[in-house]
């Protein structure tokens, strides 16, 4: 399977299928492109994909619920953080509390997207090794799917496929519309651009703006397999998530999937089915059973592997960027997220104290329900800052005193954009959670 195609200009991009966003941002030490030209090539990634309801952990009563993965936003109802104050807690077998706002997993997700948009800006390979965006934003869905499969299956189903498609339509009618005008020509897998479950099609003008959506693609597989995945891991589910890890195996050293749709949604699959499984043993309390020995040195070894095996492995991909190597991608995020998600049911950390910060509780509170706007658009955003920043050049003032050339001027004017884009499309999350339009939730 080729994990990479060449554009010239710029450096190697992703297969269709994988990363955390296909390319490496928009070429470091590089002029931005005229206006007109070719998009440059460059994943995912999220997504986030974050979405938006609820988390806690089940059956644990004390577990602290958090707002939902990618696609479900929130309604400022919803978004109150719980009250303050000295209550006891519930008995062991009563029902949990009703739900309030986590934090924790509302800043993982924020500071995932983020990380995303900066990758795709600079392209700095180390970037998923200091916060592995995607295995964060997956194993957030899979504690999400696990609440939600307590109400019945299709009915859920139903639901996140709701709240994913209306937002993936709006988006996609412009991308669609644009690339037809620069002489693509569609065949019959244009059908993916009505139900995702391949990986839709373009031409090489817009790829920049499609090949994020790896990640919804994935997601909406996960969520209709996680009927099945969870009963398979309630039978014994420790023995279960370790073996989660086993499918990335086989696909990297046994049978080598076709280089196709089909080949590229099954690595993803296989690379991110820890995470989403992960998701499940929070939900359901595993992780807080585990002995702290354990869970530490068992996921500093997967972290270990994974870096060692990516940083030996170079010469086959040209970088240790993980996004291109998907057996350490895999391993890196399990022991990543893995502490992540123990240290929540351990130590249960809230991070009750972000709404003493007002402004930037605000801005979690706007990253995690708009989570699909900004993932979906943040590329395009990306895209026109290129041509914007051209026609900066032509004031004299800006072209003296403004750092045109800088990455960090890109990355600052492409955040102005999103900002613009969540303003402006931001509303269809709200329509396609059947709740009241918002500017602003």
């Amino acid at each position: 399977m080729s994990w990479g195609t060449d554009q010239p200009g710029y450096p190697q991009g992703h297969p269709q299928g994988y990363g955390d966003g296909y390319g490496h941002g928009y070429g470091q030490q590089q002029q931005p492109q005229p206006y007109g030209q070719p998009y440059p090539q460059q994943y995912v990634d999220h997504g986030q994909q974050g979405y938006a309801p609820e988390y806690t952990a089940y059956p644990v009563p004390e577990q602290v619920q958090v707002q939902e993965q990618l696609p479900e936003p929130v309604s400022s109802d919803t978004a109150q953080l719980p009250q303050v104050g000295p209550e006891p807690g519930p008995a062991p077998d009563s029902q949990p509390k009703p739900a309030g706002r986590d934090r924790y997993f509302d800043t993982l997700r924020a500071v995932a997207l983020v990380r995303v948009v900066t990758y795709h800006t600079f392209g700095w390979a180390w970037a998923g090794m200091v916060f592995p965006s995607m295995g964060i934003m997956f194993a957030l869905a899979g504690t999400l799917m696990a609440k939600s499969l307590e109400r019945p299956a299709l009915k859920v189903i139903r639901s996140r496929i709701r709240r994913l498609l209306p937002p993936f339509w709006f988006w996609g009618f412009f991308v669609v519309t644009a690339m037809l005008i620069h002489d693509w020509m569609p065949g019959w897998q244009i059908v993916y651009w009505i139900v995702p479950l391949g990986d839709p099609p373009g031409n090489a003008w817009g790829e920049q703006a499609w090949e994020i959506l790896w990640y919804l693609r994935t997601y909406l597989w996960f969520v209709l397999l996680s009927p099945l995945l969870l009963r398979v891991f309630r039978l014994a589910p420790v023995a279960v998530l370790v073996l989660s890890l086993a499918p990335i195996l086989v696909v990297h050293f046994l049978w080598e999937p076709p280089d196709d749709r089909f080949g590229s949604a099954l690595t993803d699959l296989a690379t991110f089915l820890f995470c989403w499984i992960l998701g499940f043993a929070h939900r359901d309390g595993v992780l807080q059973r585990l002995k702290p020995f354990a869970v530490v040195v068992l996921s500093l070894a997967a972290i270990g592997y994974a870096g060692w095996y990516a940083f030996t492995h170079q010469a086959e991909t040209g970088s240790y960027d993980l996004d291109d190597i998907p057996l350490a991608q895999a391993f890196w995020s399990a022991g990543f997220v893995t502490l992540l998600m123990y240290a929540k049911a351990h130590f249960r950390i809230d991070f009750a104290g972000l709404a003493r910060f007002k402004r930037l509780d605000r801005i979690v509170t706007i990253f995690n329900a708009r989570a699909v706007t900004l993932y979906l658009w943040h590329e395009i955003a990306l895209i026109l800052a290129v041509p914007l920043i051209d026609q900066f050049w032509n004031v004299p003032a800006f072209e003296t005193y403004l750092p045109l050339e800088s990455q960090w001027f890109m990355f600052g004017i492409g955040w102005i954009l999103i900002a613009v884009f969540i303003l402006l499309c931001g509303w269809v999350e709200d329509v396609a959670a059947k709740k009241k339009s918002r500017l602003l939730p």
